[in-house]
């Protein structure tokens, strides 16, 4: 049986989450960077959204969400207990919290990311909506070493691209920022060697060419 096709870029946090997923999950994939402005053919000939991450299987079925992917590998292996399966209870708590970041936050992220790039008077207002999360994972870093509890879960790697994405837009200003629990959470994630690898970079996909230029992120290269 081939392995899943993922298309995805390196700087994405959607895609980063899906890899994160893929390979916490040590489920082996087809990775295949893509430039978003010059989709490839074979991508598009699968789904017209032209989005990533994009995760494509030998039967032709796809997956175009981020959080569908990592749910998707976790319920096939999750050799890390992220779903936290001996406490049941905590994963519709997972989901409110993914889905506060993904509906809310994400949407004053996105403000403040261009507000600042173009010197926006506006920017401090979408930061500060953007702090109103952070003062809430802040919170509960307070009470554990990690999102939901003491152990990591699909709610630490599900949300850490987008507090990765945060803290690179003022990167003077969040240095200075009084969260010391979130910069160590986000310091622990980024020693972690799956995280370094989700990060690796390779060369871009070409699919109208004979140089294909893929990665096959397989059980014996994961750290």
């Amino acid at each position: 049986m081939s392995s899943p096709i993922l298309y995805t870029l390196r700087q994405c946090p959607y895609a980063i989450r899906a890899r994160l997923g893929l390979l916490l999950a040590e489920i082996n994939f087809e990775q295949r960077d893509i430039d978003l402005r010059q989709k490839p053919t074979d991508m598009l000939d699968i789904s017209n959204k032209g989005t990533v991450p994009l995760l494509v299987f030998e039967n032709g079925d796809y997956i175009d969400e981020s959080l569908e992917v990592m749910i998707w590998a976790l319920n096939n292996n999750d050799p890390h207990d992220l779903l936290l399966s001996q406490k049941p209870h905590y994963f519709p708590e997972m989901l409110s919290l993914i889905a506060r970041n993904d509906y809310k936050y994400i949407t004053a992220l996105e403000h403040y990311k261009a507000d600042t790039r173009y010197h926006n008077p506006e920017a401090p207002v979408y930061r500060k909506l953007c702090e109103s999360f952070l003062f809430d994972l802040e919170n509960r870093l307070s009470q554990n070493k990690y999102l939901m509890a003491d152990q990591l879960s699909l709610a630490d790697y599900a949300i850490l691209p987008f507090i990765r994405q945060f803290s690179h837009v003022e990167r003077k200003w969040f240095r200075e920022a009084d969260y010391p629990n979130l910069k160590q959470w986000l310091s622990d994630l980024y020693q972690d060697p799956t995280f370094s690898k989700a990060m690796t970079k390779y060369p871009l996909w070409e699919s109208c060419t004979n140089t294909q230029a893929t990665q096959h992120n397989d059980l014996t290269m994961i750290s």
